[in-house]
């Protein structure tokens, strides 16, 4: 396990919008602007020209998504009346909110800096930007439209100018994106009591991560194919079934645990490695000379233990880099069992019980075989970590396997704009299997 720590600070103003400009996603709808009525001013009706954009086109479900609502244009003015009616500079404060429909449907709320250049009596309000987040809650396409926006202005009073949609149509779709699903990973295991055995001796064999109540076979394997030894049994509360198997069949080299009518990577244990010594007498006047290599384990160690991540600045929140501690797995087991290193993460708390979800924190795995190593070694791929966990690098099933390899990866926690400053730590589990 591996402790991550995050940190915010500093206070950095959202980019104005350039008003006029054409780009992706940029919508126009007929709006009507209500003045306050402090303002004595009529309702405002016009086009207001829009775009959102979201930092992740393509998440995946649990995944924050940081989004942004430009108002570029608005029928609304200044509602400071009178002589001297100007604005001053920043005291124009936005909210919004965007309308989310598809897959997942809902609003998501924006909030814009305090930032403004003065606005002469009687003129249009300025472009502002507001930016938001949400959590991808289901796969699938998912669109997003500008919903009604208030413009606060805190000079002399404090008056709100609210905008929204006129006419029975809503504001039209201004950005999309697609959610996937997250991958699940297979956790079923099995265990040996022993490795090796002379034929028609039992092995106990514990078979583990299967659904509770689920019928187990456990059976013999010879290569790829499954030799005549198997025993049936069902997985209790605890997903686990216990049985001893008798290995007769002297060509069976690995014992493996299965769902169903056959062994399946989605359903099945990857193999345990098991030799069968052969005890039969020498033949007369020859002396059998017999060497036995005993297997070994399959283990790890890691470099260090905390992981620092690097700083956010508050408000406009980001990336925060860093590197997990190098992973050296051995393993000198022998026999045709490969392995896997997944990975889980809590979510990240900071201060006052504030949290930044696990789903935030993604990786990009690295795997190196030292030389003479006979299995080759496969990084996981990037993407989300999260609590529900992922790969981050294994070996594949062989007829020989055994090395050792060296695992990195770079981690970036996802910081949503105007996170409390602070440290956030969570807790990172790597699991050898």
């Amino acid at each position: 396990m591996a402790a991550l720590v995050a940190t915010t600070g500093g206070v950095l103003g959202a980019p104005a919008a350039a008003e006029g400009e054409a780009s992706p996603g940029q919508v126009e709808f007929p709006t009507q602007c209500l003045a306050p009525q402090e303002a004595g001013l009529p309702p405002a009706d016009g086009p207001t020209t829009a775009r959102i954009t979201v930092d992740d086109p393509a998440p995946r479900v649990g995944d924050t998504v940081t989004v942004t609502y430009q108002v570029i244009r608005t029928p609304a003015r200044n509602p400071v009346g009178g002589a001297g009616g100007e604005l001053p500079a920043d005291v124009l404060t936005p909210t919004g909110r965007i309308l989310l429909a598809g897959a997942q449907s809902g609003e998501v709320t924006v909030v814009g800096a305090k930032r403004n250049e003065p606005v002469p009596a009687g003129a249009p309000l300025p472009a502002v930007t507001m930016t938001g987040t949400f959590t991808v809650t289901a796969p699938g396409g998912i669109t997003l439209a500008p919903g009604p926006y208030t413009l606060h202005t805190g000079h002399l009073l404090d008056l709100d100018t609210t905008c929204t949609a006129a006419g029975p149509a809503a504001a039209p779709v201004s950005a999309r994106l697609t959610a996937a699903e997250l991958p699940t990973a297979n956790l079923r295991s099995v265990f040996l009591a022993t490795a090796h055995g002379r034929p028609g001796a039992e092995v106990g064999v514990t078979a583990a991560g299967f659904p509770p109540g689920a019928a187990v076979t456990v059976a013999g394997r010879a290569g790829a194919a499954e030799t005549t030894d198997r025993v049936s049994a069902t997985a209790d509360d605890l997903g686990t079934a216990v049985v001893r198997l008798p290995v007769t069949d002297r060509t069976t080299t690995a014992v493996v645990a299965y769902e169903g009518a056959a062994w399946s990577a989605r359903q099945g244990s990857g193999p345990a490695a098991y030799t069968v010594v052969d005890a039969a007498p020498p033949a007369s006047a020859t002396q059998k000379v017999t060497a036995t290599v005993e297997p070994g384990a399959l283990g790890m160690t890691q470099a260090g233990r905390d992981i620092t991540l690097g700083t956010v600045p508050y408000g406009d929140g980001g990336a925060a880099p860093g590197r997990i501690g190098t992973v050296t797995v051995t393993d000198a087991r022998g026999g045709p069992a490969g392995w896997s290193l997944t990975g889980k993460v809590t979510d990240f708390t900071g201060p006052g019980g504030i949290r930044i979800p696990g789903a935030s924190l993604s990786w990009t795995p690295s795997c190196t075989a030292a030389p003479d190593s006979r299995s080759p070694c496969t990084p996981g791929s990037a993407g989300v970590v999260g609590p529900e966990g992922a790969l981050l690098a294994s070996t594949p099933d062989a007829p020989l396997v055994g090395g050792t390899f060296t695992i990195d990866a770079t981690v970036t926690l996802h910081v949503p704009p105007y996170t409390p400053p602070g440290a956030y730590t969570a807790v990172l589990t790597l699991t050898l299997l």
